[in-house]
């Protein structure tokens, strides 16, 4: 006999429809930054100047979103508790000088983004979404999310030993998506026609931010529907927990914090950007908002010294076709909590007192909670937590939800796994 899911599955419905609707971290940061209007946040320009009221405000930076909200009383020195996140995820992306084509076939010219598995882009009908620039400096979200593309496998007749030897693929010459047919190649060709999708005139857009992605919708998977596969869960699947923490808390004024949520572009690529982490974003609105309530650099001292963040990224569930790539005494497993990422060399974050604070966390919320450690055997990824932790000098924490297929055009996770990381969350920033 089957066995009903733990959770009410709203929250894991709404993830699905958020990562439908965010095929770029520029569509990523607006949903949030929706989802947070809808709970009374309210949008500031880092060009204008600040107040010192209470309420929900946030920051936009490209792909990047900062929001907080400060309590009513809140003292200047009132520390943070922060849910770090990152926007981006691998794909492919368009260059520069898009229009490309050879032998009757009309191409798009991409790079490679972040360490995207190569092989699950292949045979997968694409669309294309992200940011135009215009000529009067605006933007514009474009998102054409229908079959458009598709970067089409050899065939196994011209590639006997694939199956044998493995699949090779030069980044260069065999990513290039075909999306249609002709041996003309037309400059200009692809932007007038994501123009005239975006309802603009002929030589509006003056920059692009594009990238491709999968239109297969996210789906429940399994006998119990107890699994979730969609794409860019690494990472908006905490950028979706994150939001709807902080929205959640938000809702009274007895915090002890100053709830974050702190969501970056470029994390898959070394979060080196002013949109990164390793850029001064958070510092310069965590700053500006202690002295917009009358405080000194004292008062941003002790903020800081007393300021926590959780840094939530996907980690690995064990792998039940490779258990011996993971660490034999640590097996996370989907539907089993958030998990706790450890690394002693400071790939992650996280130490003793950090795994306290989040133990607590998860036992108000009545969470259960993971370990992950690395295989010693096997070299150990990073995120955003060690380069906060050093930039701003605040006590950071590894977390994250287990997937499978990391880095995949079209990832793996628990159903009830994110409703439990947003109840972790919550109890985090509600402190």
């Amino acid at each position: 006999m089957s066995t009903p899911p733990r959770f009410d599955r709203g929250h894991t419905d709404d993830l699905m429809t958020f990562l439908a609707a965010s095929p770029s971290q520029y569509h990523a940061v607006a949903n949030a930054a929706a989802r947070l209007e809808k709970a009374g946040f309210r949008q500031v320009q880092e060009t204008d100047a600040w107040d010192g009221t209470h309420g929900g405000k946030y920051v936009l930076r490209g792909g990047a979103i900062v929001a907080w909200y400060v309590p009513e009383g809140a003292e200047p020195h009132t520390p943070y508790r922060i849910v770090g996140a990152h926007t981006d995820s691998p794909n492919l992306r368009v260059k520069p000088q898009p229009d490309s084509g050879a032998y009757g076939w009309r191409q798009v010219a991409v790079e490679i983004y972040g360490g995207t598995l190569l092989n699950t882009w292949l045979d997968r009908d694409l669309g294309v979404a992200g940011r135009l620039t215009l000529r009067d400096g605006s933007h514009r979200l474009i998102n054409v999310d229908r079959p458009l593309m598709r970067v089409p496998q050899l065939a196994v007749h011209l590639d006997r030993s694939v199956n044998t030897d493995g699949l090779k693929l030069d980044r260069q010459r065999h990513l290039q998506p075909i999306w249609g047919l002709g041996d003309d190649v037309r400059e200009g060709d692809l932007i007038r026609f994501l123009e005239q999708e975006a309802g603009l005139d002929d030589g509006e857009v003056a920059g692009w931010d594009l990238m491709l992605h999968s239109v297969e919708a996210p789906a429940y998977l399994g006998r119990d529907r107890e699994l979730v596969a969609g794409p860019r869960m690494d990472n908006l699947l905490s950028v979706h927990a994150g939001a709807a923490a902080l929205a959640a808390v938000s809702a009274g004024d007895d915090l002890p914090f100053i709830p974050v949520l702190a969501a970056f572009d470029h994390e898959e690529d070394g979060s080196q950007a002013d949109t990164g982490a390793d850029g001064p974003l958070l510092g310069n609105v965590m700053e500006r908002s202690v002295f917009a309530r009358g405080g000194t650099y004292e008062d941003r001292a002790r903020a800081f010294a007393g300021t926590v963040c959780l840094s939530s990224d996907t980690g690995h569930a064990v792998h039940p076709n490779y258990a011996e790539r993971h660490d034999p005494t640590h097996h996370p497993r989907a539907n089993g909590g958030p998990i706790l990422k450890v690394n002693v060399n400071a790939r992650y974050a996280t130490d003793g007192a950090g795994r306290a604070v989040f133990a607590a966390a998860c036992e108000r919320a009545g969470v259960p909670w993971q370990t992950f450690v690395s295989n010693n055997a096997m070299p150990c990824g990073t995120t955003i937590g060690p380069i906060t932790a050093a930039r701003h000098g605040i006590q950071t924490v590894d977390i994250g939800v287990a997937i499978l297929s990391m880095h995949s055009a079209r990832e793996l996770c628990g159903a009830d796994d994110p409703h439990l990381l947003a109840n972790a969350l919550t109890a985090f920033l509600a402190g």
